[in-house]
């Protein structure tokens, strides 16, 4: 399977400080990679950098083979980054279909498709951003990048904050997007009970520099690491 994501290098950060400091990653084709670590470990930092909106300071970032270093967001969104920032960015003044049908590019993602995957937006079309839920924000700001039709999706912590009964729908999308539709993606979570059993691959960040890097099946089933690594007890 071709890689799809390469970053080799990778050094980034704000002001003087380097939060991510000399990181590779590699996402093929198909593939979904769970990005892991403690709180301010530069999880977001790095998801930030890919779709440039934190500076590099050096390495390469390439995406199908192009060089995704001289471009700036808008660039890289076109390149076929979609990205769900934590903050979510939807159009609060829009309605659902409205958010949906702005930003829409021909591909396989159309709304009506989108509307199958969380049928909650379906029954909310005509409502505006500011009259969802959160759950229902979350999962409009997701069905934005959908739409957009990338070839990578980067989730930022997309089940953070949400009712249980949300967090087993958008998982369950979540993992009809990458595993059904084999769209590649990189997703952010504190929890790696959640997302290791819908992933195929993990690594673990500390203090900005990959640490561990393992099949989730693998990383699942070490509790040695996930104690060492996250301290999050049983993972299952």
């Amino acid at each position: 399977m071709a890689d799809l994501l390469v970053v080799r290098g990778l050094r980034s950060g704000y002001g003087d400080a380097i939060v991510i400091d000399g990181v590779d990653v590699t996402v093929a084709e198909g593939r979904s990679l769970a990005l892991l670590g403690r709180n301010g470990t530069g999880k977001t930092t790095l998801l930030t950098t890919l779709v440039g909106v934190t500076r590099r300071r050096d390495g390469d970032i390439t995406l199908g083979g192009r060089l995704l270093n001289p471009l700036a967001p808008e660039q890289r969104a076109a390149a076929g980054i979609g990205w769900v920032p934590q903050e979510r960015n939807i159009f609060r003044s829009l309605t659902v279909h409205e958010n949906l049908t702005a930003v829409a590019r021909a591909g396989a993602w159309t709304p009506d498709r989108v509307y199958g995957l969380f049928p909650r937006l379906a029954e909310r079309r005509a409502n505006l951003g500011t009259q969802l839920s959160g759950g229902e924000q979350q999962m409009l700001a997701v069905g934005r990048a959908l739409v957009l039709n990338p070839r990578l999706l980067l989730l930022d912590e997309p089940l953070e904050g949400l009712a249980p009964i949300i967090v087993e729908e958008l998982l369950a999308a979540i993992a009809r997007i990458v595993r059904d539709e084999g769209l590649a993606a990189i997703i952010v979570e504190q929890n790696p009970a959640r997302i290791l059993p819908i992933t195929d691959d993990a690594i673990v960040l500390e203090r900005g520099r990959v640490v561990h890097t393992a099949t989730s099946a693998a990383l699942r089933a070490d509790q040695h690491a996930l104690d060492r690594l996250l301290a999050v007890g049983a993972a299952h």
